[in-house]
């Protein structure tokens, strides 16, 4: 039987627990847990046991496990019993799972407090406690603390310190293979993260090669004074994608590269404005549909937007790189043109104030040669108002552009309510105005044109007459179209210039009891006279125009009679009361 017992001892065969078979070959249980003493194998036993102990605690590589057979194999070499064990983690000693859960404060104090050494413990309820370091050649794994109900002789006290060896060598082997599957892991995630620095130093070296092309292609294209077709012939040739370059208002300033449409959409003002709002806020290229869009916008002024024509979503970061570094160059040529036309404005505008006023005949020659304008030849004052729109330096660059693209070389200023041009040759009668009309998307404009001027120093009274034309055309019935002083016949003489003081004598002579009148009743007796004239006496196309019945008409035109005391048959009559009219509506204040 006991040759048996040692055989199966030897063949090492644990339950699933990890512990040997019970009685003689596997743990004593203990008086505790049983309810009575534990069995003590026989002499010969231990040895064989601990040979197995042994096998079991070298075949596994977790170290709690190691402890765990350990603590639950003690009572097989001796008397003992294990009250607790400890692995050393981080430097600190934890207790294991296995340790009682009464264990006394004092015992993990003791513990810590032998720093490495053996030494005696004072474990409540029980006797002959100590605790045992598992020392190794990596230095102190743990500790294992045992007590003995009796004396244990001496072949027990060598058979537990082979068992504290054995389990401190077993926890060597198991801290060098988890330190070398630890180093193993590092030396996978160092040589995985050398991997990825190498490829990105691979892709930082190819990056800056492309940023060093795009940037001598451009600074090439600023080197050799290329303007805005240049820098996007140089973008199409560095991504591939067809550039296109819009203005403020999103009307095509230029295409490069193939698939350009034969017509360019026109616009939705309010969504460009949303659009250019949401890609300027972003700072950054924005794709909207099929285009990667990059806004222009120094010092916060929109000045138009470069953009890629990218159908199939193909544009990557080298693209957008080189999308920017476009953008702002050609956002530097365009303030730089932006800031030479300003120059060249205001030396116009200058030029065109002093022409106004009356200057030196041969100064005003050679700097408007300067621009490129001829005033040798007969020149014509144009004075424009419009009244949906603001005389300020934006309306009168759309007023030089509407003159440049009616064939109306021109120089232009502005004043407070209207923009005047000096222009080249007889303007066309109404180009100007339709023009205008399409420019600004109304048609409530009004045009005075001068007559025509043969040198310099008659220009201050052409703007005079062109004024005047303006203000005639202002109060007449069609406030709204290009007026020639040329063609104003009677109303020549009604204009700035002629004496207010005769003017309103004669119209108080001829008006006076009916502008009289109509200041005390509230009525309008002066306008139906004069909507009368200027209706050519029809009483139909008269009392259209006021809005009122024809026989209302004749009853206005009676009391007219009778409050002013002239015939309007009278011929002498009527053209004086004709002209008194025209007065008062153009020079004093009458309604238009």
């Amino acid at each position: 039987m006991a040759g048996r017992r040692a055989r199966n001892v030897r063949r090492g065969r644990p339950d699933q627990g990890g512990r040997l078979p019970r009685g003689r070959l596997g743990p004593h249980p203990t008086a505790s847990s049983r309810g009575s003493r534990p069995h003590l194998p026989s002499p010969a036993d231990p040895p064989h046991e601990l040979l197995a102990i042994s096998r079991l605690l070298f075949d596994t590589r977790n170290e709690r496990e190691i402890l765990r057979l350990a603590m639950d194999h003690v009572s097989a070499v001796g008397p003992y019993r294990a009250e607790a064990g400890y692995l050393r983690v981080q430097g600190q000693l934890v207790p294991s799972s296995q340790s009682g859960r009464g264990r006394a404060p004092a015992v993990d104090r003791t513990v810590r407090e032998l720093t490495g050494r053996d030494g005696p413990v004072a474990v409540p309820g029980r006797s002959r406690g100590r605790a045992l370091a598992l020392h190794g050649p990596g230095g102190l794994h743990g500790y294992l603390v045992v007590t003995s109900h009796s004396r244990p002789t001496h072949a027990q006290h060598f058979l537990l310190a082979t068992l504290v060896r054995l389990t401190a060598s077993a926890l060597s082997v198991a801290v060098a293979h988890r330190r070398q599957q630890e180093d193993a892991l590092e030396l996978h995630r160092m040589r995985r993260e050398r991997a990825t620095l190498q490829q990105r130093l691979i892709s930082l070296v190819v990056e800056a090669g492309y940023q060093r092309a795009v940037h001598q292609a451009l600074a090439e294209v600023a080197a050799s004074g290329g303007g805005e077709e240049a820098i996007t012939s140089a973008l199409h040739e560095l991504t591939g994608f067809s550039v296109l370059v819009e203005d403020r208002f999103g009307r095509l300033r230029s295409w490069t590269g193939p698939g350009r449409p034969d017509h360019y959409p026109d616009p939705d003002p309010l969504r460009h404005e949303e659009m250019l709002q949401g890609v300027a806020r972003r700072g950054a290229p924005v794709r909207i549909k099929d285009r990667l869009i990059c806004v222009m916008r120094p010092r916060g002024e929109v000045l138009g937007v470069l953009a890629l024509v990218d159908p199939r979503d193909e544009a990557d970061d080298y693209t957008v790189f080189a999308l920017e570094h476009a953008a702002t160059s050609l956002t530097l040529e365009l303030s730089h043109l932006r800031h030479l036309a300003g120059v060249e404005l205001r030396l116009r505008r200058e030029l065109v104030d002093d022409l106004l006023a009356g200057t030196d005949e041969a100064s005003a020659y050679a700097r408007s040669e300067a621009f490129g304008h001829d005033l040798h030849r007969i020149q014509y004052v144009v004075v424009v108002q419009w009244r949906s729109q603001v005389s300020d330096d934006a309306f009168a660059r759309t007023v030089g552009r509407a003159a440049s693209a009616v064939g109306m070389p021109s120089l232009v200023t502005r004043h407070s309510d209207h923009v005047v041009l000096v222009a080249e040759g007889r303007p066309h009668d109404h180009a100007l105005y339709e023009a205008l009309a399409r420019e600004t998307g109304t048609t409530d404009g009004a045009i005075g044109v001068s007559a025509r001027c043969d040198t310099p120093d008659g220009i201050p009274g052409r703007y005079q007459e062109a004024l005047r034309a303006l203000e005639v055309r202002r109060r007449s019935r069609s406030r709204y179209g290009t007026t020639f002083f040329d063609d104003l016949g009677l109303y020549r003489i009604l204009g700035p210039g002629n004496d207010y003081q005769e003017l309103e004598g004669f119209v108080r002579e001829w008006l006076g009891q009916l502008v009289d009148y109509d200041g005390r009743h509230g009525t309008s007796l002066v306008e139906t006279l004069s909507r009368y004239f200027d209706c050519g006496g029809n009483y139909a196309e008269t009392a259209g125009s006021l809005t009122i019945h024809r026989s209302t008409l004749r009853y206005r035109l009676q009391r007219i009679r009778e409050i002013s005391g002239h015939d309007l048959t009278n011929v002498e009559d009527r053209l004086n009361l004709q002209v008194a009219t025209r007065v008062w509506k153009i020079m004093l204040s009458g309604p238009g």
